[in-house]
């Protein structure tokens, strides 16, 4: 049986966001807004939240239960600060939890029930991960 995590990363998240873009939809603002505040330019790709929200449900399924706090840690990135030492800054929460709610409402996961806090995939999230692992699987 090929797991999510049998298969390389970038094509699991190209193929899971495929099947997600006729399940979410991008908010109005997602074509203008920085992914966190160590970046300078908005996103150039058209399906970046797509791409994002791919990333973001296999992240949980990897290292679930999973909050914003960690998944913040995990997008943040090195700030350029000029002639100051570079430091790491958070990425953006708002995106992040949009997403979240948009995956939860999916029915992708759900907030754990265990007293470790955060989200876990669902069954119907583990069967999106899996289907998409097995078709790249075929496919090489």
């Amino acid at each position: 049986m090929t797991s999510p995590l049998d298969v390389p990363a970038e094509r699991l998240v190209k193929e899971v966001a495929q099947e997600l873009k006729q399940k979410i939809t991008a908010p109005a603002w997602a074509q203008f807004v920085k992914t966190g505040v160590h970046k300078e330019r908005p996103p150039i790709s058209s399906d970046w939240w797509f791409v994002r929200a791919a990333s973001i449900l296999r992240t949980i399924y990897r290292f679930g239960p999973v909050g914003v706090s960690r998944l913040r840690t995990r997008y943040g990135g090195i700030k350029n600060r000029g002639v100051k030492p570079e430091r790491f800054r958070k990425a953006s929460g708002a995106i992040i939890r949009k997403i979240l709610q948009q995956l939860e409402s999916a029915g992708y996961i759900t907030k754990s029930t265990t007293s470790k806090k955060g989200r876990v995939v669902t069954p119907a999230g583990l069967s999106l991960l899996t289907k998409a692992a097995i078709k790249i699987k075929k496919q090489s």
